[in-house]
């Protein structure tokens, strides 16, 4: 089958947080306007969430990225923050500050602190996460399937320098790196606690092995989309699904747009370029997880890079400034996966 006659009836997105959410956005966006080929607005779009930065504050299961995606899809988020809820007030947070109570640095709003409350009473009578999230859907409607990674505990931690500790670094869970840090120290160790026990939470591998095309969005490669491909079984589903696996870079121009790619990359020591992290992915031909990698314009000169790991490769515009834009980034995603399945169909 020629990419040109390919029909895409399932689309699976392996994501993080902001960054994911807002391609969820255009790739919905596009499939809405017919702009993403062989696709149409009744193309089913799944989303396996990163849930390692879920963290436990004042007693509430909080769900960052699970909630990032809700929210922008189901039109609440704040987006000027890119997280959180629109109008938001923070009551909560500054009576429990005027107690003392710490965290300070983790606000809760009044407003987001309503799904934490729903979704840890629900833990508690014994409901899975993904049974959870499901429900919390319900409300938002935001037109995709989500799935979080695991229904596992799965927490990221990041070790950094402390010269008053006995081994000379402490650890600190990644929302307080993230938050509290503002990732302004270096980060030297990133470890996901709890990873190598999880199992992918249901839905997690059918969504891979049905899908038509799958994505990796240009979400942070260490602590959102590297954490899902940690969890036991994904990274062989990828391997082992007939459909064809594309990704964006997130880095644009030699660094990160937003968040803390550069950070990350640097900690694991993989250079902070779209080429070296297409190459960190690597290929599924040789043991990697994508068949395709877009890096942006800006970028051109890693496509070679790309290509010398096996990776089909073509730079193109990649920031999300709009719908519009994102739509594109999006259906270039597409196309290049389709056309890298017919080439393989073809040889």
């Amino acid at each position: 089958m020629s990419s040109e006659n390919a029909v895409v009836r399932r689309v699976t997105v392996l994501s993080g947080g902001m960054g994911g959410a807002r391609f969820l956005q255009g790739l919905r966006h596009g499939l809405r306007t017919g702009l993403v080929p062989g696709a149409d607005e009744d193309t089913e779009i799944t989303v396996v969430a990163n849930t390692a930065d879920d963290i436990w504050v004042h007693g509430l299961k909080v769900c960052p990225d699970l909630d990032t995606v809700m929210y922008t899809l189901g039109d609440g988020i704040d987006p000027v923050r890119g997280w959180g809820r629109r109008e938001e007030t923070w009551s909560v947070k500054n009576e429990l500050a005027a107690y003392g109570v710490e965290p300070t640095w983790f606000g809760l709003g009044d407003r987001d602190v309503a799904t934490h409350l729903v979704r840890t009473q629900m833990l508690d009578a014994g409901y899975p996460l993904s049974a959870v999230t499901e429900a919390l859907c319900r409300r938002w409607q935001p037109g995709v399937r989500l799935l979080p990674m695991t229904d596992d505990r799965v927490e990221t931690h990041v070790a950094v320098a402390d010269p008053d500790s006995p081994s000379g670094r402490r650890v600190v869970h990644f929302q307080e790196y993230w938050i509290r840090m503002r990732a302004e120290v270096p980060a030297e160790t990133v470890v996901a606690v709890g990873i190598g026990d999880a199992t992918p939470g249901p839905g997690v591998l059918e969504a891979i092995a049905e899908a038509d095309v799958v994505i990796l969005p240009p979400s942070n490669p260490v602590v959102s989309v590297g954490t899902i491909l940690g969890v036991p079984g994904v990274r062989r589903a990828l391997a082992d699904t007939a459909a064809p696996v594309v990704g964006l870079s997130p880095i644009v121009g030699g660094t990160h747009v937003r968040g803390m790619a550069h950070q990350m990359l640097t900690s694991i020591g993989v250079e902070v370029s779209a080429g070296a992290v297409g190459a960190h992915y690597g290929a599924r031909s040789n043991g990697g997880v994508l068949d395709a990698w877009l890096v942006d314009e800006r970028d051109a000169d890693q496509v070679e890079v790309a290509t010398s790991v096996g990776l089909r490769s073509r730079a193109v515009p990649l920031m999300m400034t709009d719908e519009d834009a994102t739509a594109r980034m999006a259906a270039t995603a597409v196309e290049l996966a389709l056309a890298t399945r017919s080439d393989g169909a073809a040889g």
